[in-house]
């Protein structure tokens, strides 16, 4: 369905869902295009050859896209929950803090993406000022900060995967038993204020209103804990996001990429090196990506490549169109 009416969508998009969901992003265009070309020769290929009875195949490339792709996210959220137990996350316990805003300041941060960090980062400030009035002086913990985004309702939420306490100046690690999470979502409230001020989103009295609330819609859950670094695993990959970046470490470290075909296996229970014909292991020759050569072995190997069945009857595309209107889940 998505491969026949994608082109309308973006032809309708500005009339149809702009006023109510933004601006489209050029990205979005770029990944689902990506996506449509999943498995597609001419995007290129890999060729590979079992060397004990001879068979060679070729192995379509992938579109390589997080969050949009069953297939590829899978397999990059496993690589990097991985490296995240393997390399970064200290050996101690760990907490899910999820961070919540008001609805009326959500408004500032649906269509302007550029303040998405920053808020991540107000919700990391707010942290550390909480540690620091707990245990009075400065701490350093480890975090993984992302933000929610996605969803029928617009659920700006920080996710905060942190470390149950921080290291003092002296790198001595001070362990946080529990966390009190209204006075978290104290600091926290004024870091926001802070941040939308500065980018004069708000004006003072917009400030002075919502403080005077008796809810202000300001809050923080910290219930879920993870004792060891296989269980802060599980929770840091259940909210991998949009903006991720590490406290501890002052620039984000490259995460090491596994061999594709091991992830695959991992995932997926399946060894696309295992040779069909006698059970062998199959080794990669060569990737093949110069358009030339490419067409060349398509037109020789006679390949095809269909992208989705025919077009669905006219009911379902109503169905398809009622869904985007009602939810915005148009690109699931």
């Amino acid at each position: 369905m998505l491969f026949h009416y994608f082109d309308r969508f973006l032809s309708e998009y500005e009339s149809r869902f702009e006023k109510e969901y933004g601006f489209l992003r050029p990205v979005i265009k770029e990944v689902v295009e990506r996506y449509l070309d999943w498995g597609n020769p001419r995007c290129g290929f890999a060729r590979i050859r079992c060397p004990s009875c001879g068979e060679e195949r070729l192995l379509m490339f992938s579109c390589r896209s997080r969050g949009f792709c069953p297939s590829c996210h899978a397999k990059r959220l496993e690589e990097w929950g991985e490296w995240m137990r393997e390399t970064l996350l200290l050996n101690v316990p760990h907490r899910q803090v999820v961070f919540t805003i008001p609805r009326m300041l959500r408004i500032f941060f649906k269509y302007n993406r550029r303040v998405l960090g920053d808020l991540c980062q107000a919700a990391c400030e707010a942290l550390l000022k909480y540690f620091q009035a707990v245990f009075g002086k400065e701490l350093r913990p480890g975090a993984v900060a992302s933000i929610q985004t996605f969803g029928q309702k617009i659920n700006l939420h920080p996710h905060l995967l942190v470390t149950e306490g921080g290291e003092d100046s002296e790198g001595r690690f001070h362990h946080l038993a529990s966390f009190q999470d209204s006075l978290l979502a104290e600091f926290f409230k004024r870091e926001v204020f802070a941040l939308l001020l500065g980018e004069e989103l708000i004006s003072e009295a917009v400030v002075e209103k919502i403080s005077g609330w008796r809810h202000s819609d300001f809050s923080v859950h910290s219930k879920v804990r993870a004792k060891t670094r296989k269980e802060a695993e599980r929770v840091g990959k259940s909210k991998e996001g949009v903006n991720k970046f590490i406290i501890i470490e002052e620039e984000r470290p490259r995460i090491p990429r596994r061999g594709w075909a091991e992830m695959i296996r991992k995932v997926y229970e399946v060894d696309p090196l295992l040779c069909p014909q006698c059970g062998g292991r199959m080794r990669i020759i060569a990737f093949l990506t110069d358009y030339a050569v490419v067409d060349r072995i398509i037109h020789h190997l006679k390949l095809s490549f269909v992208a989705a069945k025919p077009p669905p009857p006219h009911i379902a595309y109503q169905e398809f169109l009622m869904a985007a209107e009602a939810g915005g889940e148009y690109l699931s």
